[in-house]
Parts: C-alpha cells; sequence; structure tokens
C-alpha cells in the first residue's frame, strides 16, 4: 500500500514579516493616536483638522479628496470642527458659491499641542534606543513611506 505524504503548507513569502510589521505599526499608531489634546475628538476630526492647519484653507470638496473620505462624511467632520471653534468657514475669494474652511486659532493651538504630546510621548522612547537602532528605525521610515506611497 501506497501512502500519500500530507501537501506542504508554504506560506507566502515574508507573510511573517508583513504580520509582525502590520501588527507593531497599528499599536504605534493607536498608541501616538491616543496622545491627543482632547480625547472626544476622533481621528477623523483631527485629521481634517491638522490639515487645514498644515496646508492652509480649502474647501469641503478639497479637504473631502485629501483626506479620501466622501463629502457627505466630511461635512459631518468638519461640523463638528465648527460647533467647537476649531474650523471656521468663511468666503472663498474666487468663487461666492464655494465655502473655505480654514483652522481658527484653537485649532491651530489644539493641533499644535497634540503634536507637542505625540513627541513627548515618542522622544524619550527613541533616546532610549542605541545609535545602531535609531539609524535602523530612520532608514525603516525611508522604506515605510515608500511602502505607503505604492
Amino acid at each position: 500500500m501506497t501512502t500519500i505524504d500530507p501537501p506542504v503548507r508554504r506560506s507566502a513569502p515574508n507573510a511573517s514579516l508583513s504580520t509582525d510589521l502590520r501588527i507593531a505599526v497599528n499599536r504605534l499608531s493607536r498608541t501616538l493616536r491616543a496622545q491627543k489634546a482632547d480625547s472626544s475628538v476622533t481621528d477623523a476630526q483631527f485629521s481634517a483638522l491638522a490639515r487645514l492647519h498644515r496646508d492652509g484653507g480649502m474647501t469641503l470638496a478639497e479637504l473631502s479628496r485629501q483626506d479620501g473620505v466622501t463629502p457627505p462624511s466630511m461635512t459631518k467632520t468638519v461640523a463638528v470642527l465648527i460647533d467647537r471653534g476649531l474650523v471656521s468657514k468663511g468666503g472663498h475669494g474666487d468663487d461666492r458659491r464655494k465655502v473655505l474652511l480654514c483652522a481658527t486659532a484653537a485649532g491651530a493651538a489644539f493641533v499644535e499641542e497634540t503634536r507637542r504630546r505625540r513627541d513627548g510621548w515618542l522622544t524619550p522612547r527613541l533616546a532610549a534606543l542605541t545609535p545602531a537602532e535609531r539609524r535602523t528605525l530612520a532608514e525603516a521610515t525611508d522604506i515605510m513611506r515608500r511602502l505607503a506611497q505604492q
């Protein structure tokens, strides 16, 4: 009687690296996102506010396109930011039908304080690494940027 060997399971190349990297990035991202000036501001709200702070005023359509969400979703997000005094609406110089969204002074302060807290959490942890580990992490950061752009 002939025996048949069970099929050999072959995982995809780099499957372990893929899983390990995904988990590590998600954990780090979740921890950094928690370092906000006000935890009641959602990640989507902070993303929109930070984009307005960094890139300057833009229309709702531009903001939703930049953040990769639908205009109805961005409308809800922006409404909360306006109600909280973090974003203002103003006239668009070129087209009176358009509304220009801008981060207010309070919105800019919120973004800067959140960035300060996030850097404050991460900086001492980076300082505790060896110089070789920091170089490796700097190289990995460049690689991760390229992965994100593909």
